[in-house]
C-alpha cells in the first residue's frame, strides 16, 4: 500500500472543537489529505472520535452504523435553546417542583426511556432538512420539526445524584444504538418529569468495538508527541474488530482484488467478512452467502490512485 498512512485512529478528542476541525488537525500531523471521520461529536463533547486515513476511511461507513457508549451528566430543572449547556436556557422550572421529584420518579422516567422507543433528535442537530443542516435553519430563526425515529436505548444507569435548590444533576452511564442523541435523552428525561432538562457533560467512550481507553489525545498527536504512524490500527486488524475474519489463500486474494467471486466453504454466519490476504493485508470487505460465494462489497486496493 503507498501513497501515505492507511488505518484507523482512535482520537481522544478535547472539548470546544468540532470533528472536523479534528480532521483538520490530523490531516496536518499526519500529512496526508484522505482523512474522515466516524460519528460526529459536538464541540461540548469529548471522548472516542474514530479517523480514517487512506483507505481505512472506506471503513468509517461501517463504523458509523455501531453501537456507542456515553458518559453524560444531565440536569433536570432548567431547559435550553439546544438541550445542552452551550444554550441559553429558555424554560427554569419551580424550585419547589424539582425538589420534590424522588428517586423513584427519576428511575420511572429513566425506565421509560430505557429499550426500544421513538426519539425526536434535538433540533439543533446535523440531520438535513430539505438538502440544510437543522442546526443552520434553527441558528437563522426558523422552526425546525424533526421526524422521531426508532433508536434502542441498551442501558440507561445513573451512578450518582446532586441535588441543589431547583436543580438536581445526574450523571449517567448510557449505551445505545447509532442515530441516537443524548441531549435529547437529557431533554425527554426533564419533558417526562415535568421540570424540563439538558445536558452539561458529555463524553464518548466507545464506538463499536473501540474504546476511549486505547484513544490517544488530540495534543498528542498535533504536537508530535506522539507519532500518527505508531498508533495507526491498520486496515485489517480495524476490519477484522468489525467483522469475522475470512482468511484468503493467495489465488483467492488476487481473484477477490479483481472483483471475482469466490466458492468458499458455507459460513458459520453470513454477511459481510473482513477478507484477508495471506501476508495479512486487507483485500476487501466481502459479502458472504450461506452457500459460501463470496462477493466484493467494498474493495481495498494496493494502491490509492488519487494520491
Amino acid at each position: 500500500m503507498s501513497g501515505g498512512p492507511h488505518g484507523i485512529l482512535l482520537v481522544d478528542k478535547p472539548q470546544g472543537l468540532t470533528s472536523h476541525d479534528v480532521v483538520a488537525r490530523i490531516r496536518r500531523a499526519a500529512n496526508t489529505r484522505k482523512v474522515g471521520h466516524a460519528g460526529t461529536l459536538d464541540p461540548m463533547a469529548t471522548g472516542l472520535l474514530i479517523i480514517g486515513l487512506g483507505t481505512a476511511t472506506r471503513l468509517l461507513t461501517h463504523v458509523v452504523g455501531t453501537d456507542k457508549v456515553y458518559e453524560a451528566t444531565i440536569r433536570l430543572g432548567e431547559s435550553t435553546v439546544t438541550d445542552d449547556a452551550e444554550g441559553d436556557v429558555v424554560d427554569k422550572a419551580e424550585a419547589a417542583a424539582v425538589d420534590a421529584i424522588s428517586a423513584d420518579a427519576v428511575a420511572v422516567g429513566i425506565r421509560s426511556l430505557t429499550g426500544p422507543i421513538e426519539q425526536v433528535p434535538s433540533t439543533v442537530s446535523a440531520i438535513k432538512v430539505d438538502g440544510k443542516r437543522a442546526y443552520a435553519r434553527a441558528r437563522a430563526g426558523e422552526t425546525v420539526e424533526l421526524k422521531a425515529r426508532p433508536i434502542t436505548i441498551h442501558a440507561f444507569d445513573v451512578s450518582a445524584e446532586r441535588r441543589m435548590p431547583g436543580l438536581i444533576d445526574l450523571d449517567a452511564r448510557v449505551a445505545c444504538s447509532s442515530g441516537t442523541y443524548i441531549r435529547a435523552l437529557a431533554r425527554d428525561l426533564g419533558a417526562g418529569l415535568g421540570v424540563g432538562g439538558h445536558l452539561t457533560m458529555l463524553r464518548r467512550t466507545s464506538v463499536g468495538p473501540f474504546d476511549t481507553a486505547a484513544a490517544t489525545p488530540l495534543e498528542a498527536l498535533v504536537s508530535g508527541e506522539v507519532a500518527v504512524a505508531d498508533v495507526l490500527v491498520p486496515p485489517a486488524e480495524a476490519a477484522a474488530r468489525l467483522f469475522p475474519r475470512l482468511e484468503l489463500d493467495a489465488q483467492q486474494a488476487v481473484d477477490l482484488g479483481h472483483g471475482k467471486k469466490l466458492q468458499v466453504a458455507a459460513p458459520e454466519a453470513a454477511g459481510l467478512h473482513a477478507a484477508i490476504a495471506p501476508d495479512g493485508r486487507l483485500v476487501a470487505l466481502a459479502a458472504v452467502s450461506k452457500t459460501g460465494v463470496v462477493r466484493v462489497e467494498t474493495g481495498f486496493p494496493t494502491t490509492e490512485e488519487s494520491d
